[in-house]
């Protein structure tokens, strides 16, 4: 299962972490895997391309974690704010087996 902690700031969000594996298929076949890692690279890229927000990316064996560091602008937060908005449609899809997501205000 992937857990997935969502902090928000004002019902935005501004931190996603990501831990484990969804377990959904055989390692290299596992589409729910695959689509998270993909929303998660991509809003660190478009953070780093399309924003001057300063954020942080931490990757290890199953883990991603993304943090805006300062006040987020509009961009960012709806850059976030899709990543979650992802997330949740996956999990909304594939089910609760697969994904686990707790979101809490900070």
């Amino acid at each position: 299962m992937i857990h997935i902690r969502i902090a928000t700031r004002h019902s935005q969000c501004i931190q996603v972490e990501t831990r484990g594996h969804a377990e959904y298929a055989e390692e290299g076949q596992d589409i729910i895997c695959a689509a998270v890692s993909v929303l998660m690279v991509n809003t660190a890229n478009s953070l780093e391309q399309l924003t001057d927000d300063g954020f942080t990316c931490e990757e290890g064996d199953g883990y991603v974690a993304i943090a805006i560091e300062q006040e987020a602008s509009d961009a960012a937060i709806l850059l976030m704010n899709s990543l979650r908005l992802g997330l949740e449609s996956i999990r909304e899809t594939y089910g609760d087996a697969y994904l686990d997501i707790v979101t809490k205000e900070v």
